[in-house]
């Protein structure tokens, strides 16, 4: 069953779909939650996500994916973005679902794509002892090392508050935020298996950050699924069926 949920963070509405799978009379069952990339919202390109959730559902798990705050359909405005502020709105998402009588505490995934997947290997780090797995899709690691230059620019020029970056205004705090976070040394306090899925052609966010995220981070407990030729988003339905076939044969398995 898939329908609209809210979730009130701070005095603002953030929008997102839950979908629950058939269950028996007070059974739990496990849940992944999703975290939507930069400038992305919870139905991601070519409804990446709501494919997701379907193929998850199909197999028992519930899904959760909301829109952050100044993204798709939730309140705010995209200048007031920041990654700090999105990992509290990711916090905020979990303790939700671990509070939903339907779902078993025991076992949440948390699914993070691009910067959606830099939050969520950080809220991974904070609450290891919260979470079964954790799937990340081309993750953006270190925001700074993807956008320096372009940040370092905007910083420098006081009287410059807001960037156009193709529609969406990026406010100062976004670059202040990313320049002085640590993002590695954070993420690798989570202690569990971790599977990471990257196209090979991924010119967003190269692909040897995620090899990266497994040489400081996660060593032999991740697994990393290359789509051979993919790109950032996974812009063919054969690549997006492999990227989907590889995250329901991990859940399955959880």
């Amino acid at each position: 069953m898939q329908q609209a949920i809210t979730l009130t963070y701070n005095g603002m509405t953030m929008r997102g779909m839950e979908h629950i799978p058939e269950r028996a009379a007070g059974e739990q069952v496990p849940a992944v939650i999703l975290y939507h990339g930069f400038t992305g919202h919870k139905l991601e390109p070519h409804r990446f996500f709501l494919k997701i959730c379907r193929a998850l559902e199909a197999i028992g798990c519930a899904c959760y994916r909301f829109d952050f705050l100044g993204s798709g359909e939730s309140d705010g405005d995209f200048e007031d973005m920041t990654v700090s502020g999105e990992i509290a709105q990711a916090h905020a998402i979990l303790d939700h679902v671990r509070q939903d009588p339907r779902i078993d505490p025991s076992r949440i995934t948390l699914l993070g794509m691009s910067m959606g997947g830099l939050v969520a290997s950080l809220v991974a780090g904070d609450r290891p002892d919260d979470l079964h797995d954790l799937v990340l899709l081309c993750p953006a690691g270190s925001m700074y090392d993807l956008m320096g230059p372009m940040i370092d620019l905007h910083l420098s020029n006081p009287e410059l508050q807001v960037l156009d970056y193709g529609g969406n205004l990026i406010g100062r705090p976004f670059g202040e935020d990313v320049r002085s976070m640590n993002v590695y040394d954070r993420a690798q306090k989570y202690n569990k298996q971790v599977l990471l899925v990257h196209g090979t052609a991924d010119v967003t966010v190269p692909f040897e950050v995620s090899k990266r995220y497994i040489e400081t981070c996660y060593g032999e407990r991740a697994t990393l699924h290359p789509v051979e030729g993919a790109d950032h988003t996974f812009n063919k339905f054969e690549w997006e069926r492999e990227a989907i076939d590889t995250i329901v044969s991990r859940l399955k398995q959880a």
